[in-house]
C-alpha cells in the first residue's frame, strides 16, 4: 500500500503524522519547495498560534467565512480539545492567552514543527523536496502522478494538501481530474488608506474598536492598528475575511467606518458629553480625554472637528460636539487597495465542498483521493481557526487512508 501526500504544510504533515507505520505500507510525502511547514513557522509572528479555547463547535463554526457545511462534521471529530492533547502527548506545553489564542509556552513555532516532523519520522514517513505535481492519472485503481521533473510515482491513495493558490489556473491539475474549485481570493489583509492623514499617527493601538464597510452588512470589532499604508490588527482582519469575495468585487476600493468606542451608541455618547461639559466644563477639550483613547489619536480627532486648543467643554459649540460624535462613532476612511499580512496569507477559494465527504475527507468523484486543509473551499479569521481546519481535515483523512490500508494489508 502506497500513500502519497502532495504538499508538505499543516495538513499534510499532521495527516502523515497520524498514519501507524505497518510493514508493506509506505507514506510518501512530495513538497514542491526546499522545506516543510513553512507557514507554521512564520504563523504568529514565529510562534505558531496553534488553535484556539473555542471548544463549543458552533460557536467555533462562527469563526469560518465559509466552509461550514463541511466543517459541521469535520470539528467534532477531532476538535480544538483534541489538538491539545495531541501535542500535549508528545510533550508540547501550550498555554492559552487573553484573547483565547493557544501557543507553545516555548513561543517558538519550531517547537510545533519538531512534535509532527518527530512522529513523521517514527511512522517512517518519507520526504521528497522540489517535487511539482503536473498531472495525476487514473489507472485502473490506482493513481500516477506526474511531476515537473518528468518522474512518475503511482501510489494507491492521494491526499491533497497542497494549500491555497491565488491564481485560478493554478489548479488546473485537479480541474482536469474533474473537480471544480471556488474561484480563489485574498482572506486576511490589511487595508491600504493612501493619502490619509491617519496614517501620520502609525504604532497608534485601540484595544477594541468596531468597524463596518459602508453598503454592505459586514461589520466586525477587536484591536485596530494604525500602520503607516493604513489599518490592521484582528478588527480589520477579522472584517478582510468575512468579507473577501464582496471587496474583491469592489477591487479593494470602499469606505469603512470606524467606531473607535466600540460599541457606543449615538444616545449614549450624546449623554456622556452631556455629563463631561456639566462636570469638566472649565476643561480644556483637548487636554480632557474622556474614553481612554491614545493621546495622538484624539487629538487628530479633535483636529479634525476643528476644535483648537483653547476650547473648554462648556464651550463646545453645537456643530463642533455633532462632528465629534461622528467622528467618535462613524469616522470614515476611503479603503483603496491591500497589504497581505504577513506571511499569514490565506486563500478563500478551492475545491468545491460538495465533491468531498466531509466524514472522511475522501474525493466523491474518485475513490482514493483525499483533500484536506487550505486547498478546500474552508477559511477561518485570524485567531488559530485556520491551522484548527488544518489539523482536523487532516487527522480524519488519516484514520481514513489508514482503515482502508488496513483492509488491504
Amino acid at each position: 500500500m502506497k500513500i502519497a501526500i502532495i504538499g508538505a504544510g499543516a495538513a499534510g504533515c499532521f495527516a502523515a503524522a497520524n498514519i501507524p507505520y505497518r510493514e508493506g505500507q509506505e507514506v510518501a510525502i512530495f513538497e514542491k519547495m526546499g522545506k516543510v511547514l513553512q507557514k507554521v513557522k512564520v504563523s504568529g509572528g514565529g510562534r505558531c498560534n496553534v488553535t484556539h479555547e473555542c471548544f463549543e463547535v458552533p460557536e467555533l463554526l462562527t469563526r469560518y467565512p465559509r466552509g461550514k457545511q463541511l466543517l459541521r462534521k469535520s470539528l467534532y471529530q477531532f476538535t480544538p480539545a483534541d489538538t491539545i492533547s495531541w501535542f500535549e502527548q508528545r510533550g508540547v506545553q501550550l498555554k492559552t492567552e487573553a484573547d483565547g489564542r493557544i501557543f507553545p509556552v516555548s513561543d517558538d513555532s519550531q517547537t510545533i514543527i519538531d512534535a509532527i516532523w518527530q512522529e513523521m519520522m517514527q511512522q517512517k514517513v518519507q520526504v521528497y523536496y522540489q517535487k511539482s505535481v503536473t498531472a495525476i492519472h487514473k489507472e485502473n485503481d490506482r493513481f500516477n502522478l506526474q511531476f515537473a521533473d518528468g518522474t512518475n510515482y503511482v501510489p494507491d491513495k492521494i491526499l491533497i494538501t497542497a494549500g491555497g493558490f491565488p491564481k485560478a489556473d493554478q489548479y488546473n491539475w485537479l480541474t482536469a481530474m474533474g473537480h471544480t474549485i471556488q474561484l480563489p481570493v485574498p482572506s486576511l489583509f490589511t487595508f491600504n488608506i493612501p493619502g490619509n492623514k491617519v496614517t501620520e499617527l502609525m504604532g497608534v493601538s485601540v484595544p477594541n474598536a468596531t468597524i463596518k464597510i459602508t453598503g454592505s452588512k459586514i461589520t466586525q470589532s477587536g484591536p485596530l492598528l494604525i500602520t503607516h499604508w493604513g489599518m490592521s490588527g484582528p478588527a480589520v482582519l477579522k472584517t478582510s475575511a468575512i468579507g473577501a469575495r464582496e471587496l474583491a468585487d469592489r477591487n479593494y476600493h470602499f469606505t469603512i467606518l470606524v467606531n473607535w468606542l466600540f460599541d457606543v451608541t449615538d444616545i449614549d455618547l450624546r449623554e456622556m458629553l452631556h455629563d463631561i461639559r456639566k462636570e469638566s466644563g472649565s476643561q480644556l477639550v483637548m487636554h480632557k480625554n474622556p474614553f481612554g483613547l491614545p493621546k495622538r489619536l484624539w487629538e487628530f480627532l479633535i483636529d479634525q472637528c476643528g476644535i483648537n486648543e483653547t476650547t473648554r467643554w462648556g464651550e463646545l459649540p453645537a456643530a463642533a460636539q455633532n462632528k465629534l460624535v461622528g467622528n467618535l462613532l462613524r469616522n470614515a476612511y476611503e479603503v483603496k487597495g491591500k497589504t497581505t499580512f504577513k506571511e499569514e496569507f490565506v486563500t478563500c477559494g478551492g475545491i468545491t465542498l460538495s465533491e468531498i465527504d466531509p466524514q472522511t475527507m475522501q474525493s466523491r468523484k474518485h475513490p482514493g483521493l483525499y483533500f484536506a486543509g487550505e486547498i478546500l473551499d474552508v477559511d477561518g479569521i485570524t485567531g488559530g481557526y485556520n491551522f484548527q481546519h488544518a489539523w482536523s481535515s487532516g487527522w480524519i483523512a488519516a484514520q481514513d487512508m489508514q482503515k482502508e490500508t488496513i483492509k488491504t494489508l
